[in-house]
């Protein structure tokens, strides 16, 4: 099959020819129908993350299950299903205790030791293991993956926008929904309107937040973020960003995200805080790099947190962000602003870079 791989980190992806195996015990193939481009995957192709390689990126994707392995019950051939990297082992203390994205006992769903590679590619005359990239590996035409890493879904809802829920809607309105847990009529502010920003500033629209000030420094996202149920928007490249949401909200918000991943950004989200604030940081700020507040504001109260994947329960959660897009009360097709084709990846991320777009999508 082709898929883009990452041989070095940093670096950029190639498509090549991989090889697949069969699914084992408790595994199951996923023809993969489209996958999104993630700020996440580029961080690992710039380098700000570690990973091994080689790997074939991407983790956000929807596609449709081909075969399954003994054990699997959950789901059959021919079934419509969303991936997700908060693959969960089910029987950790995270996982007991409902919080299944910080399980801690992942390996306990790969291979056993002494298997063949889920995935491999030819090298000379032997075969060489190719890593998965959060036991996912998107940008390919099949996956091979846990049965806990997927959720079904409803097979009337279009795969090229279910992909999006796989990651930047899950973790953009479950930082929202979950971890922040925002009340009706409360102040909202979001820094960073890309595709994890846009679902957060919907997120609020959808709880029903009385004023969602939208922060970003592109005003053509700035623009989207109204589509998606912005009040307000304040662009930084023009303003002080913190003095302009002061100012707008009479002395800050309840509520504050962060979705691009910058120590700056972060340090604004926590900034703009009326006391009794909660500031919830989404974007993966890069390796080594740490946040500073001043000491005393935290006696006003104000606290920060960060947000894995949303805080999700993505078998419960995926399939009613689905029931929202089909009641069309969630946006998505506004949220697509390119379907590309594999050979495209790295052409998609370069957009990706400059600003230009909410999310590419690849369609196989």
């Amino acid at each position: 099959m082709r898929a883009a791989v990452l041989d070095t980190n940093p670096g950029e992806l190639e498509i090549q020819d991989i090889s697949i195996d069969n699914p084992g015990a408790n595994e199951v193939l996923v023809r993969v129908a489209a996958a999104g481009l993630c700020h996440s995957d580029l961080h690992f192709m710039e380098g700000k993350y570690p990973c091994p390689t080689p790997t074939v990126l991407g983790h956000e994707s929807a596609g449709v299950v081909e075969a399954v392995g003994a054990g699997v019950h959950y789901l059959k051939r021919g079934d419509h299903v969303i991936s997700c990297l908060s693959a969960y082992c089910g029987s950790c203390e995270y996982c007991l205790t409902g919080r299944l994205y910080s399980c801690d006992n992942r390996s306990a769903i790969d291979r056993p030791s002494g298997s063949p590679p889920r995935l491999s590619r030819k090298a000379g005359d032997d075969y060489q293991k190719v890593e998965q990239f959060f036991r996912l590996s998107s940008f390919a035409e099949l996956i091979l993956v846990h049965e806990h890493a997927l959720a079904k879904i409803d097979s009337e809802m279009p795969l090229d926008r279910a992909a999006l829920i796989g990651c930047a809607v899950t973790t953009g309105l479950g930082a929202v929904f979950n971890t922040a847990r925002i009340e009706p009529g409360s102040t909202v502010a979001v820094i960073g309107c890309g595709g994890i920003g846009l679902n957060a500033i919907q997120g609020a629209r959808i709880a029903g937040a009385a004023r969602i000030i939208a922060v970003d420094i592109h005003t053509a996202k700035l623009g989207m973020a109204r589509e998606f149920g912005a009040t307000d928007v304040v662009d930084a490249s023009q303003m002080d960003a913190v003095a302009t949401v002061i100012e707008l909200t009479k002395g800050g918000v309840e509520y504050s995200f962060e979705a691009i991943g910058l120590k700056k950004a972060a340090e604004q989200a926590f900034a703009m805080l009326r006391p009794g604030g909660a500031a919830t940081v989404i974007g993966m700020i890069p390796v080594g790099q740490k946040i500073e507040v001043p000491g005393d504001a935290l006696l006003g109260d104000r606290r920060m947190q960060g947000s894995n994947m949303g805080s999700n329960r993505f078998r419960v959660d995926m399939p009613r962000y689905v029931d929202l897009y089909m009641q069309g009360r969630l946006k998505l097709d506004e949220l697509v602003s390119a379907r590309i084709k594999l050979d495209d990846v790295n052409d998609g991320f370069k957009a990706m870079k400059r600003g230009e777009i909410a999310r590419s999508v690849i369609v196989f």
